[in-house]
């Protein structure tokens, strides 16, 4: 025939041809390990540097446990060092005891001891709030959170009471700071950041949040901020690679701080994102904190929004089944929001393929087929 001008030799270099592109084709349809997704390396800078102190157990000394006891009662696990012990480096029986309450706490390996799950968890970025009492304490009460399955919320005053008290129906509003901001994300970005992130509460619970443009003369009942170190409030910021934010209430408002030496980002992980790999989710952050706001304090499960601690570049938006319960318990639910419909049984897990390119890839394997039976018939 006339297509194979060339006899047998032809079909063979067509054969190999076709065979080669269709291997190519099947591998560029691959997905690659990570590909569409940024490297997202854990924080090249430490809160303290404490990487040093890994391996340390009670009866070490190393420089620098000094500085790991004060973390560790800033953040509600040991009391303070009182002055003759305050640059002690010795790993005695109360830093021991504190390392096993925040293990226990942070459903982290209880024991003891400064492992590498316990340092990495340290050095990550965390909320600014102190986790106090209330974590242990719960824990300690409750046979199903030993065994996994209980429900780890807190509540900030130690007790299932709401902050806000005010008539149903419960409108709170809020509003960002004109002049406390970062230069690099634009205001209406921010502003739709905090949106979703209010919104997430306003979903579950009978209340709802109303932005205003009048932070100051207006009143609002939740003011939102930027700022940098020593801020007034008696709570400073530390800079990068530390506390990123922090939330209060006093008698009749909420306060909401994001500590602006951080890199903040409104789409971590994009490809418009220029903020680099130390970069902070700003709704992620923001979800969290408004629980604060709302009563929640700090929860063991590492699933919540209401974790302590939370990656550079991770984006954590969704509340999870312990974020749920535990602001129910304050609010009771919004009438609309249905808790089975939130977190519904996982579907079955089936291999997934770009949108698009399985179907072309199928077709193109099909063809293949085809034309390599045409040319074996031609060859015969």
């Amino acid at each position: 025939m006339s297509v194979l001008p060339c006899g047998r030799g032809a079909a063979c270099f067509l054969l190999l041809l076709l065979g080669v592109l269709s291997c190519l084709h099947t591998a560029a349809s691959r997905p690659v390990p990570g590909a569409g997704h940024h490297h997202r390396p854990p924080d090249a800078v430490s809160w303290r540097s404490f990487e040093h102190l890994h391996g340390a157990r009670r009866g070490s000394r190393v420089a620098g446990l000094a500085d790991l006891k004060r973390y560790l009662a800033r953040f509600g696990y040991m009391q303070a060092p009182r002055p003759a012990h305050e640059h002690d480096d010795v790993f005695d029986d109360h830093m021991e005891a504190a390392v096993r309450r925040y293990q226990s706490s942070l459903s982290l390996p209880v024991t003891g001891r400064l492992d590498s799950s316990t340092l990495g968890r340290i050095m990550t970025k965390r909320c600014g709030v102190a986790d106090g009492a209330g974590m242990s304490v719960t824990a300690s009460l409750s046979a199903e959170v030993a065994a996994g399955t209980g429900s780890r919320f807190t509540f900030l005053a130690d007790q299932d009471q709401p902050w806000w008290t005010r008539p149903h129906p419960l409108v709170l509003t809020y509003a960002v700071s004109p002049t406390a901001t970062v230069g690099y994300l634009p205001a209406e970005a921010v502003r739709a950041a905090f949106r979703s992130a209010f919104a997430r509460w306003a979903r579950v619970i009978p209340v709802d949040f109303v932005e205003t443009d009048y932070y100051d003369g207006g009143e609002p009942d939740i003011m939102v901020g930027f700022y940098e170190g020593d801020h007034g409030d008696g709570s400073p910021f530390d800079g990068r690679y530390g506390q990123v934010a922090h939330a209060y209430t006093s008698d009749d408002d909420g306060h909401i701080h994001f500590d602006a030496a951080e890199h903040w980002s409104v789409d971590v992980g994009s490809d418009t994102d220029t903020r680099g790999d130390s970069a902070m989710d700003l709704e992620s952050v923001a979800t969290h904190e408004i629980g604060h706001i709302l009563g929640l304090g700090h929860s063991s499960s590492p699933e919540a929004i209401m974790y302590p601690y939370i990656a550079a570049m991770q984006r954590k938006v969704e509340l999870s089944a312990d974020d749920i319960d535990g602001v129910l318990r304050l609010y009771g639910s919004n009438p609309r929001f249905r808790h089975e419909q939130e977190h519904p049984a996982p579907p079955r897990s089936v291999p997934s393929v770009s949108p698009g390119r399985s179907s072309w890839h199928a077709g193109s394997v099909s063809l293949v087929c085809t034309v390599l039976v045409m040319l074996v018939t031609l060859v015969k």
